[in-house]
């Protein structure tokens, strides 16, 4: 039996043999969770369909671990998150929202309420953008976006909030 694709309906490599399942699932999840393009023999509608449907998933888990985030965007918040995740696969929820936070003060665009929250999560955790927070041992001082926390002795404290 032979598909659009050829013996088997299966796509073939630029050499002509026929890519693996393996192959072809990595394809489709990457289209799905990183912007990349939707492999061939995949219906472009129902994949775009479904990769809109898992950044709305996704705004909704970082929304969860960053509701001053999410809530300083207001009913933008959806759309404004999935302008920011289409092209970057997922970290987590906190890893994500701790993320787009950064990005967001790097260009002076952090709202002053996600500032003192991403300032107390610097001041609590240790988080070099690549491996997973842990919990920071010792004093520390954050600010972000007018927000002045401090942490000592595992407690946190707002030094100076945002006017």
């Amino acid at each position: 039996m032979t598909g659009p694709h050829g013996k088997g309906d299966h796509p073939r490599q630029p050499g002509g043999a026929p890519e693996s399942l393996a192959t072809r699932q990595a394809g489709l999840v990457a289209a799905l969770t990183s912007g990349k393009p939707v492999p061939p023999g995949f219906d472009l509608f129902k994949v775009d369909a479904a990769r809109v449907a898992l950044l709305r998933k996704r705004a909704g888990e970082v929304a969860r671990q960053w509701p001053m985030l999410a809530a300083s965007f207001g009913n933008r918040w959806k759309l404004a998150f999935a302008e920011w995740a289409a092209a970057r696969p997922t970290q987590g929820s906190l890893r994500d929202g701790w993320d787009l936070a950064r990005d967001l003060l790097s260009r002076d665009a952090l709202p002053a309420t996600a500032g003192e929250e991403l300032a107390e999560r610097e001041a609590r955790w240790i988080y070099d953008g690549a491996s997973a927070p842990r919990p920071r041992r010792g004093p520390a001082l954050r600010s972000a976006a007018g927000a002045v926390v401090a942490q000592f002795a595992g407690r946190v404290r707002v030094i100076r909030r945002p006017s």
